[in-house]
């Protein structure tokens, strides 16, 4: 684990909210079940198997002897995540976690939940994906966007801030949409979203409705179980796009599972809905580096 501890010791007091360390992006051999994500005033390290504890004793004496470098008088916050064969073990190692927990990215900030499961709030790897669409509609002012799979809402968020008129978030976990509803209000920028509970599937018909739309962002989950599968699932999702997208409008069609490449999203695309175009695909962040890019984050953008 010698490119962690590398990277540890010469990191610099991150500020915002991103990834420090990747090593599942297996260009660091001997590291490829670590990760490091900062989420000030906290550190999350995440580990994809069983750790020793001399291996999780010499992580954590790094960090500790690095953060009283870059921030002298300060305590480390440190979370430890494990993940095996679908368990998950989620413990403080050091300091506190502040609740409610907010965190900043570009000129956003989050509620993120880092002792909640896998999932925190907000995804890292997106980044870029946000950022586009921040561009997109500041260049764009009054648009309209539908977020289908909409969790707890940031897309929305810098959607709103950059000039959207309107955006219509979906997702069936009020949960996570109630969280969705706190980062609008953190924000200021709670009018123009409206937030449906429901069954994107079940939902068609008021979504057409509700059209059409100059941005419709798809981001999925790529597997859950009774809810979404996307070798099945993800069909039927993108059928649908031209009849909810206005002409000319602009769709991200996102995929997040190591398991299918982008040429599965552009089958499904060249499949069942040929009239779209496919412009490219979006770079992801350079902290999210992979050895091999389709087992990385897929963000492809298409057009009306």
């Amino acid at each position: 684990m010698q490119a962690l501890l590398d990277t540890i010791a010469t990191m610099a007091r991150p500020l915002q909210a991103q990834r420090v360390f990747h090593g599942r992006g297996c260009l660091h051999p001997g590291c490829d079940a670590w990760t490091l994500d900062a989420y000030p005033p906290c550190w999350l390290l995440t580990r994809f198997q069983p750790v020793s504890e001399t291996d999780l004793a010499t992580v954590h004496t790094a960090l500790a002897a690095r953060w009283a470098e870059v921030a002298p008088g300060e305590a480390l916050n440190l979370v430890l995540q494990v993940r095996d064969e679908g368990q998950v073990d989620t413990r403080v190692l050091a300091g506190a976690v502040p609740d409610p927990h907010e965190v900043q990215e570009a000129d956003t900030r989050y509620r993120v939940h880092l002792l909640r499961g896998q999932n925190h709030g907000l995804f890292l790897d997106m980044a870029e994906g946000r950022q586009w669409v921040r561009q997109h509609c500041a260049a764009h002012p009054g648009l309209k966007v539908l977020n289908l799979f909409a969790y707890t809402c940031a897309f929305s968020v810098v959607a709103l801030q950059a000039g959207a008129s309107q955006v219509v978030n979906v997702d069936m976990s009020p949960g996570a949409l109630a969280i969705g509803r706190q980062n609008h209000a953190l924000n200021g920028v709670a009018r123009g979203a409206s937030f449906l509970a429901h069954d994107v599937f079940h939902s068609w018909g008021k979504l057409t409705r509700g059209g059409p739309y100059g941005l419709v962002i798809l981001d999925p989950p790529s597997f859950q179980k009774g809810s979404f599968v996307a070798t099945k699932d993800y069909a039927r999702l993108v059928r649908r796009l031209p009849s909810l997208l206005a002409p000319g409008g602009h769709a991200l069609l996102c995929l997040n599972t190591p398991k299918l490449p982008e040429a599965f999203l552009r089958d499904v695309l060249a499949t069942e809905a040929p009239a779209l175009r496919c412009l490219g695909r979006l770079a992801n962040p350079a902290a999210f580096a992979d050895a091999d890019p389709d087992r990385a984050l897929k963000v492809l953008l298409v057009q009306a």
